[in-house]
């Protein structure tokens, strides 16, 4: 279930999704970003996170959201207990099925980077919140909990190929790519 808040201030409630709340605007890297949407990933009964897109101005298309400057974030709410192995996998996997060869062997290194810091975290608890954040001065930063988890990543296409997994052409789940398009 999703509900829309009526507050448009800092920090007011923006949705709410299956009892995961995620404010309309935060501020990354000294610019302030909306949330664009929220979706569910679920398979079968079993839901695992819910997740919120913020980008700088709202976007409706992948490609926008893909293309869109500046810091972006996607904050995942973990609602079950899963290994980082798990994650990891779907991470690969998403990427594969969503980028061209040549573009996916651009990413190997960084990926297999990127597959060791998610390893790191071990498990993932229900309650647990992931940041997959943008900094234009830094690249892709892993958070968890709010710590900043491994070295940045640097590189756009890094971060453009992990926002594919969530909203490109095969992403891992389309409701939830349609609620990160705020179509929700």
């Amino acid at each position: 279930m999703l509900v829309a808040g009526a507050g448009a201030g800092a920090g007011a409630q923006a949705a709410v999704i299956e009892g995961q709340h995620f404010d309309d605007r935060l501020r990354l890297a000294d610019t302030e970003l909306v949330l664009n949407g929220v979706g569910l990933r679920a398979v079968a009964w079993l839901k695992g996170y819910a997740a919120g897109l913020y980008i700088a101005q709202k976007a409706t298309t992948p490609e926008a959201v893909v293309a869109a400057k500046g810091p972006k974030r996607i904050r995942m709410k973990m609602m079950v207990e899963v290994e980082s192995k798990e994650f990891v996998k779907a991470f690969d996997k998403g990427m594969k099925r969503n980028l061209g060869e040549a573009e996916f062997a651009a990413l190997t290194e960084r990926m297999a980077k990127f597959d060791a810091m998610v390893n790191g975290l071990v498990k993932l608890k229900k309650g647990d919140v992931v940041d997959l954040d943008y900094l234009p001065a830094r690249g892709l930063v892993l958070s968890l909990n709010g710590v900043a988890k491994g070295e940045a990543l640097p590189g756009e296409d890094l971060y453009a190929g992990l926002l594919k997994i969530f909203i490109g052409t095969r992403p891992v789940d389309a409701r939830l790519k349609a609620g990160l398009l705020g179509a929700g």
